[in-house]
């Protein structure tokens, strides 16, 4: 299989759940936010500096999030800190595709009915740190979502 086939059966495995990061990333456009293509995905970022948007980006949870090859981010500098780490969960969705969405929340679960915590113990994201740590990247002890 060609590489250009295998990037095209990654995309499309992950597309639905790429079509939930566009709605978000709609809105953050809609706010006043910012768009660009990095590296085969797309970044959506909410504004820093105004009203609305600053207001949402105040209220999230997360740092950025991941859907497909959508990841949206409170802001430009939170999307550049926490990159290398938001790319491991693009790595995941394009082995589990839709399948992620249920395995994410599991894995949660499973790490909480272990004693651990939901987040910081949940399987995708101990894979998304370790990795970034061995790449030494700025990112190793952050995390996005």
């Amino acid at each position: 299989m060609t590489r250009q086939l295998r990037r095209l059966l990654a995309f499309t495995w992950a597309a639905p759940c790429s079509l939930i990061g566009l709605c978000f990333g709609a809105l953050a456009l809609i706010v006043g936010g910012r768009g660009a293509r990095v590296g085969g995905v797309l970044e959506f970022s909410f504004p820093t500096h105004h009203g609305l948007g600053r207001s949402i980006a105040a209220r999230l949870p997360f740092g950025a999030i991941t859907f497909g090859h959508v990841v949206v981010g409170t802001a430009p500098g939170q999307l550049a800190l926490l990159r290398a780490h938001e790319r491991v969960h693009v790595r995941q969705y394009e082995i589990l595709g839709p399948l992620f969405l249920v395995a994410y929340p599991l894995a949660s679960i499973l790490a909480a009915a272990r004693g651990r915590p939901p987040y910081r113990g949940n399987w995708f994201e101990v894979q998304a740190r370790r990795a970034v740590a061995a790449d030494g990247g700025a990112a190793a002890g952050q995390h996005g979502d």
